[in-house]
């Protein structure tokens, strides 16, 4: 994918999201009786008008954005000026903004979810680790055994194993069909709830191929390749089959570092090596590793219902500031990765489009929109939040305004804090991309 057409795809995201906004304060300002001058796409110069009723609805030069003019502005002795109205309804419109980015989040999200998406599928899912005393370290499963059945039901996926025991009663045994060792046995075993993850679990960790062997003095164990690792990218190319993996190692430069991401013990870790044959190794390992892979494994498409895609995207903004909460030690640790502006977040969907493919643009501008109702909801002026915290608290006071002097003073410092903060973030943004660091996607 063309990187221009990526960034003039966020661009017009980035616009529809902040229209949105603008429009739904646009929509309850009328139904309140506030007198809208303007209505502007885009911010000025401007390049076309048309006047309907009171209000001029107006395209501008800079397309990013959009912005309301209201007569009176803040001002409470103007008749029909947003300052004049009553304090629930000003609370109204002040919401009305970040509400309208939440509901076009939910639609992305949900439109996002409901789009046919590659899955890996195979016969069979491969076991990697085995949490010790977990339900299915005391029935026996190891490391390289291939699920084949989970009570009746035919395994070709990761979530198929997730699903079936998610919705197994607590208590109950379940029966596994397995291929160990080129034979098939079952086994029966008892799910466990799982606080953290809040489901039934069998304690393992799955995956497509394992490394049964590897040739000593070998590229591979110079590496510091050990049996039991498997295999899950090569040059950044994920790789799920055997085919995968012959052509991204024949992409790579004879002689030359082959860049490998390794799941070890349930941890990813990264390593390099040489791309040279090992000496006497089979043609079937040049490199000095023996791999087992789950056979039949290739990448399918799979297409949610609608009731679960809008289930998923609900779900995505009812969870997402919990999410927020549980980041904030990583947050610390490299702000630089959390906090971005308009450049940071094309770069950031730059990087998503061409790691998972052009449909999550979809997904980003649903975040965007969702980050900027939850932006707009902190209660520092001159957000959205600040309007309608004042509102909120001359409304308990039955109408009795607040001090013009205290608010005007409010907002100076907090206007100036944002701003501050706007040309750090967008300063380190920019950093970021001339050092070419990226977000690891």
């Amino acid at each position: 994918m063309n990187i221009a057409v990526v960034i003039i795809l966020f661009i017009v995201a980035l616009s529809v999201v902040v229209s949105l906004h603008e429009l739904g304060h646009f929509i309850t300002a009328r139904r309140v009786g506030v007198k809208v001058e303007e209505f502007g796409m885009g911010f000025p110069p401007r390049l076309w008008s048309t006047k309907r009723g009171e209000t001029v609805y107006s395209v501008n030069a800079i397309p990013v954005g959009a912005f309301v003019k209201s007569v009176g502005e803040d001002d409470p002795t103007v008749p029909r000026s947003l300052a004049s109205r009553g304090p629930w309804p000003r609370l109204v419109v002040y919401a009305a903004g970040p509400l309208a980015n939440i509901l076009l989040a939910f639609i992305l999200l949900s439109v996002f979810f409901a789009l046919p998406s590659n899955v890996v599928v195979g016969n069979g899912v491969m076991v990697h680790s085995v949490v010790e005393n977990s339900p299915a370290d005391e029935a026996g499963i190891g490391t390289g055994d291939i699920i084949l059945e989970v009570d009746g039901e035919h395994i070709h996926k990761w979530n198929d194993v997730q699903n079936i025991i998610s919705s197994s009663k607590e208590g109950e045994a379940i029966t596994l069909v397995l291929q160990k060792d080129g034979s098939r046995e079952e086994c029966n075993l008892m799910p466990k709830f799982n606080p953290d993850l809040g489901r039934l679990v069998v304690g393992v960790t799955l995956c497509w191929n394992i490394v049964n062997q590897v040739q000593k003095g070998s590229p591979a164990d110079e590496a510091g390749i050990k049996p039991g690792d498997t295999i899950l990218s090569v040059n950044k190319q994920a790789v799920y089959s055997q085919e995968d993996m012959s052509r991204a190692l024949a992409s790579a430069e004879e002689g030359g570092e082959i860049y490998l991401t390794l799941l070890r013990k349930g941890e990813a870790i990264s390593t390099t090596m040489i791309n040279v044959i090992a000496s006497g190794a089979k043609q079937s390992s040049p490199f000095g590793i023996a791999l087992r892979w789950v056979d039949g494994t290739h990448i399918g498409q799979e297409r949610l219902p609608l009731w679960k895609a809008a289930y998923l995207g609900g779900s995505y903004i009812i969870y997402l500031p919990e999410m927020i909460a549980a980041s904030i030690p990583l947050i610390k640790e490299n702000p630089s990765l959390a906090l971005v502006g308009p450049v940071g977040a094309g770069q950031l969907t730059v990087e998503a489009v061409k790691s998972f493919g052009l449909s999550n643009v979809l997904f980003m501008a649903g975040v965007i929109s969702l980050g900027i109702a939850l932006f707009n909801f902190l209660p520092i002026p001159p957000l959205d939040g600040a309007g309608m915290l004042v509102a909120f608290i001359e409304g308990v006071r039955r109408g009795k305004r607040l001090s013009h002097r205290t608010l005007r003073l409010a907002y100076t410092i907090g206007t100036t804090l944002l701003i501050t903060l706007m040309v750090l973030v967008t300063y380190n943004d920019i950093l970021r991309i001339i050092t070419g660091r990226g977000f690891g996607l």
